[in-house]
């Protein structure tokens, strides 16, 4: 595995961290069945995702697990405060914009590791996670609305 794909698995798990940290934070207010539903199956596949990786992160070399802490940068906290102090009748909208923007930056950053990545099992992993959160992005956007 060469350093790019150890950068991006890193970057990818404090990604998927933050993304798990947003949908735990909303999941008891929710009130759209739908925009529940979705953050069920986001929470899912990146919990799936996230023991994944950080299997393969240890394995990598030396420093790698090390590399894998530093997630600065993988989601703005004002985000999440935006998305504590909801009122509850905003929560749904917020939660959709939030997510969407979270999980559009995942998309970009795993469409250009497709282009460097050297491991072929981390390049199909980042071709997955492209696909998923551009699918998921655009379901945020259909979500709840009439």
């Amino acid at each position: 595995m060469s350093g790019i794909d150890v950068v991006f698995l890193s970057t990818m798990v404090g990604h998927s961290e933050r993304t798990l940290q947003i949908v735990r934070l909303a999941r008891d207010r929710v009130r759209d069945d739908a925009l529940r539903t979705l953050a069920a199956a986001v929470e899912a596949t990146e919990a799936d995702e996230l023991a994944a990786m950080r299997g393969w992160l240890p394995t990598t070399g030396p420093g790698a697990s090390a590399a894998a802490h530093h997630h600065d940068g993988h989601g703005d906290d004002a985000a999440l405060d935006r998305l504590r102090t909801a009122p509850d009748a905003d929560v749904d909208r917020v939660l959709r914009d939030v997510l969407a923007d979270h999980q559009r930056s995942a998309a970009d950053l795993a469409r250009s590791h497709v282009g460097v990545g050297r491991n072929e099992r981390v390049r199909d992993l980042a071709r997955r996670i492209e696909q998923s959160r551009t699918a998921e992005v655009e379901l945020l956007r259909g979500t709840g609305t009439p």
